[in-house]
């Protein structure tokens, strides 16, 4: 038990330490993370199957049949004294392992700091002219982008990823990044019911995607989880990296950023002038916008949802995201102050 606390501690000590953004930048997130994240991401992306699901099984077998051999030797408050030692120590060792894996990145120099981005450039005005732009491009891309379609939903797109290539520079990373080949996981009834799209897995750097993602948002939706690999932890600036990805893909992979842009635009305009930017979307992009919202309305349970977002928004909190789940909808002001396509 006295190991157990000490890798406790070990561990608060990992996660509460102040650390200057700028020499976690340099050290880590341009130093150490893009090592890791080459070696782990190609090694994880030979199997099919994700390797978080294999850890998550072997720890809890070996819990539970620990548990039970105590069950037949000690007394029952030997065997809960002996459990929660291991709790402990399984907690703090995820700990450590998170932030030496990928968490640190939680501590960089924000993107904004990073990228010509003017405030004053966030104007109604500017969302509005912005919410046109994509229904402009919407409308005039679905036809093609459908008819192109998209790849296998487990295979990495490699028009994608040489767009995603390209687009890193522009947001201040250098170092090579290794897309994550996409999986699905374990995890995926959980995905399907609280509304979740995908996930990065932060020990082993996987892509994890939800199964019931639609094919055309499925391009901004595995560009947003690289993003998480090329060390972007803020939501906000994986949709931003994710959408640029996007836009200066293929037609598929610019109607998949395109869309879900226009979403998010839509949803922060005054309420007087969204209507007339919604009018004008075309038949087609209105009708697969209709199919998320039934998909939503088929798999989300509500309950699942809620619990899922609240405690994902105290978790970014704690990561120093001060605007929590809310960071997703700050991609518009990324794309507002700096002016990119």
């Amino acid at each position: 038990m006295i190991w157990s606390l000490l890798l406790a501690g070990l561990a608060a000590a990992a996660l509460l330490a102040p650390i200057p953004a700028s020499l976690v930048e340099r050290l880590y997130s341009s130093g150490l993370f893009p090592l890791l994240q080459r070696t782990l991401t190609s090694a994880s992306n030979l199997t099919a199957v994700a390797w978080l699901d294999l850890v998550l099984v072997l720890v809890v077998a070996a819990l539970l049949l620990r548990t039970l051999r105590d069950a037949g030797t000690r007394p029952p408050l030997r065997v809960i004294v002996r459990l929660a030692g291991r709790l402990v120590s399984v907690a703090a060792f995820v700990c450590i392992a998170f932030v030496l894996s990928w968490g640190l990145n939680y501590r960089r120099t924000p993107l904004r700091d990073k990228v010509p981005y003017q405030p004053a450039r966030i104007t109604v005005d500017g969302a509005v002219a912005l919410a046109d732009e994509a229904v402009a491009r919407a409308n005039a891309l679905h036809a093609q982008a459908h008819a192109e379609g998209w790849p296998a939903a487990d295979a990495v797109d490699p028009a994608l990823a040489e767009s995603f290539r390209r687009t890193l520079p522009v947001a201040g990373v250098t170092a090579a990044t290794v897309p994550g080949r996409p999986k699905r996981s374990l995890l995926d009834w959980y995905f399907r019911r609280a509304g979740v799209a995908g996930m990065t897995d932060p020990f082993f750097l996987e892509t994890l995607i939800a199964s019931d993602i639609l094919p055309f948002e499925r391009p901004h939706v595995v560009a947003h989880e690289w993003a998480h690999l090329a060390g972007f932890t803020d939501e906000g600036e994986a949709n931003f990296i994710g959408w640029l990805t996007c836009v200066h893909g293929t037609p598929p992979q610019q109607y998949s950023g395109w869309l879900f842009l226009y979403s998010e635009v839509l949803a922060g305009l005054p309420r007087e002038r969204a209507p007339a930017v919604s009018a004008r979307l075309s038949a087609g992009p209105r009708a697969d916008l209709q199919a998320l919202r039934d998909r939503s309305l088929r798999e989300v349970n509500p309950r699942v949802s809620g619990a899922g977002w609240l405690v994902y928004d105290q978790y970014l909190k704690a990561n120093r995201v001060e605007a929590g789940t809310a960071s997703y909808a700050q991609v518009v002001q990324l794309v507002l102050g700096t002016g990119l396509r």
